[in-house]
């Protein structure tokens, strides 16, 4: 193993994994800390946890075992994986976790990268942006669960932490790796404990990989993966991305997210398959509804894969959340997709499209998958993957990722 990945929700964790196969590791990726596993030919491990929202010292408790599981298998570098959109609050969990590593590793020194230029994500003078816009004046401000105010990551992670924050601004990176690495002794001399690293291109991704290459812990959006992938490549990738190529017999769409992205791609998909919108109400007070669902899925034609969504918009999701409870709502509309992936499992649905982050932690638990394959990228960060252990293929969308051909795109591979 020459990397491990300590990823802090369920397409994040796909998300690196793909950006690791495409760039040259053979990947396998685990929901939750496996007991034991055959690694055999496995140059990358990422383990996917739960552990964005959650309270900060469940997130720590975590990260700890994960990495302990790693250690125990001899792994050199760590890799601490959150979103591009660096999806937190003031307390936590990204700073958190960080110290908890930095400690457990006992290093004093470490990056924060959340830079992914392909996807429009990018670091300047240390302020995120999405697309052109700061991260506080895009969607993110309005994410249901962590709404990103501050675009600033010096002040976010000092925020969340007990140590200080310093700039390798983009003058020092375009100079390339060694200017980078002496930005970080000098950083780490000076007190410094979290660098934040200003990221506009994937050059700039590839030397702030080289001047880190040693680093014992690096943290990140799946950006820098793929200047980490390139520098420990063992070139079998081909072999890992035919391991998750998607299976396609019959697939289903299943959208939870209620990001712009999303939105936008559930309209798109609407105007040429089968939809259906999923009640709130009958996911919370009729026990029938799963099997309603499912019927209607396998009542449609297979091609285009049907789809059922709860996407809708921060207003109608905010008046829903007001009628019926933030917890209440999601929890339930969450327990009632898994529901309907289990019954469409059982009913010989193998390929299964799904949106957002919570919808694919609960489906892939339900249908009772702990590790896969990585398979060919749909999108950028966005790869199918295949069970390791069943005939089961998903495609686990992360809210913002993708454009709005991405349901159809998915449906591509069935053929190639």
């Amino acid at each position: 193993m020459k990397l491990g990945v300590i990823a802090d929700d369920f397409t994040g964790a796909t998300d690196i994994a793909g950006f690791l196969v495409e760039n040259g590791l053979a990947t396998i990726q685990f929901s939750g800390i496996p007991a034991e596993a055959d690694l055999t030919g496995v140059d990358a491990v990422v383990i996917s946890l739960k552990s964005r929202s959650c309270p900060a010292h469940e997130a720590v408790r975590d990260s700890l075992a994960a990495l302990e599981w790693l250690k125990a298998r001899g792994c050199p570098r760590i890799y601490q994986k959150y979103c591009s959109t660096f999806d937190s609050t003031a307390a936590g969990n990204i700073g958190p976790v960080t110290d908890a590593l930095l400690d457990a590793l006992d290093s004093q020194f470490t990056l924060i990268c959340p830079a992914l230029p392909v996807n429009g994500r990018t670091v300047y003078q240390g302020n995120l942006f999405v697309g052109s816009q700061p991260l506080s004046e895009s969607g993110m401000r309005h994410h249901p669960i962590t709404p990103m105010t501050d675009s600033n990551l010096l002040r976010l992670m000092e925020a969340q932490t007990q140590g200080r924050a310093g700039l390798v601004p983009f003058t020092t990176i375009a100079q390339g790796p060694q200017a980078i690495e002496q930005a970080f002794e000098q950083l780490a001399a000076e007190g410094v404990r979290y660098a934040v690293v200003d990221t506009l291109t994937e050059q700039h991704l590839l030397d702030i990989a080289a001047a880190a290459i040693d680093m014992p812990l690096v943290t990140g959006g799946s950006g820098l993966a793929i200047g980490l992938a390139r520098l420990l490549s063992s070139g079998n990738q081909a072999a890992a991305r035919q391991a998750g190529r998607p299976l396609g017999k019959r697939a289903v769409v299943l959208s939870g997210s209620c990001s712009e992205m999303t939105n936008r791609q559930v309209a798109c998909y609407r105007a040429t398959a089968p939809s259906l919108a999923l009640d709130v109400s009958a996911c919370l007070n009729r026990s029938d509804y799963p099997a309603e669902l499912a019927g209607w899925v396998l009542s449609q034609s297979a091609t285009p894969a049907p789809m059922i969504h709860a996407t809708t918009s921060p207003s109608e999701l905010a008046a829903i959340q007001a009628r019926y409870g933030r917890e209440a709502a999601s929890e339930a509309v969450e327990h009632c997709f898994a529901q309907v992936a289990v019954l469409l499992r059982d009913a010989g649905v193998d390929s299964f499209i799904i949106a957002g982050g919570e919808t694919s932690s609960r489906i892939t638990q339900a249908l009772g998958i702990a590790a896969f394959h990585i398979g060919p990228q749909i999108a950028p960060g966005v790869p199918w993957v295949r069970a390791t252990d069943a005939p089961l293929s998903l495609a686990l969308k992360s809210g913002n990722f993708g454009d709005e051909t991405f349901f159809s795109r998915a449906q591509e591979f069935f053929h190639d």
